[in-house]
């Protein structure tokens, strides 16, 4: 949406340890101001935390030093950085992707933008159906006119019926198992007097990773997980999930000789 003229920066933000770590190092004022560059390129993309010329066509290290009058060199640590930290992530086809993007746009204002556009799209349909409706002599026209305005209006109407917030909504994207979204969306409205929505999606993208190749049956009911506030510590890096490949007796057989240095002796099978 081209309305949307600003992103959202942390008054806290230089005291993030990645930050910190980024002026340590050379060229540090440069890659703060190319960071900077970074998120109000992907608030004017507006394509959730995406940066690119359009759907087609990522930008290059070359394009991103010529839009941001800064040294190719430069650029291109800056990137590297970024990755590095967990900033931002470059898909295989170069898409370059915010990470973490809801701190950096402010999701209420854009709820609201959205909501005061479709208020105003509904006044022009209105306004343009009573124009037609006062016409004579254009009777099938008219018909056709109103026929396409209530349809809009129909799922205007829909959307804004919808029972389910937009925060829920992020949350129940990522979430692995989607069962019960009713009791879900009670146990989310709870979770998040207490928590922020970074914390949650944060922790929910982490389970949603550790369990990935776990069978469906020993994911937690999203319910159970936000109740139990799971996604602060209920999932655990490295750790294996029941039912989820571990690589079979010999993975096994590593980590008990790792964990507890067992010897396994020697056997002579001859008979003597």
């Amino acid at each position: 949406m081209s309305e949307v003229k600003w992103i959202r920066l942390s008054t806290q933000m230089f005291e993030d340890e990645k930050i910190r770590l980024i002026e340590s190092m050379p060229e540090a004022d440069t890659i703060l101001i190319i960071w900077v560059k970074l998120l109000a390129q992907a608030g004017k993309t507006n394509a959730t935390g995406f940066i690119y010329l359009n759907e087609k066509i990522p930008y290059t290290d070359e394009m991103l030093a010529t839009i941001f009058n800064r040294p190719i060199a430069t650029v291109r640590l800056a990137l590297k950085t970024f990755e590095t930290f967990g900033m931002i992530e470059i898909s295989d086809d170069h898409f370059i992707n915010i990470s973490n993007w809801e701190k950096h746009q402010n999701v209420d204002g854009l709820e609201k933008i959205r909501e005061q556009n479709r208020l105003r799209k509904q006044r022009e349909r209105e306004k343009k159906r009573l124009t037609i409706s006062s016409e004579t002599g254009h009777v099938t026209v008219t018909q056709s006119h109103a026929t396409e305005i209530d349809k809009e209006l129909d799922i205007d109407k829909e959307k804004n019926n919808n029972p389910y917030s937009n925060e829920f909504e992020q949350f129940w994207s990522i979430y692995p198992r989607r069962v019960d979204k009713k009791k879900a969306a009670k146990s989310f409205k709870k979770a998040i007097k207490s928590h922020s929505l970074e914390v949650i999606l944060s922790g929910t993208e982490k389970y949603a990773k550790q369990v990935e190749c776990t069978d469906k049956q020993y994911i937690k009911h999203p319910t159970t997980f936000l109740n139990n506030d799971s996604f602060i510590d209920g999932y655990e890096e490295g750790v294996n999930q029941p039912g989820q490949n571990t690589g079979g007796f010999k993975q096994a057989s590593r980590t008990v000789g790792r964990q507890y240095s067992v010897e396994m002796p020697e056997f002579d099978y001859q008979q003597r």
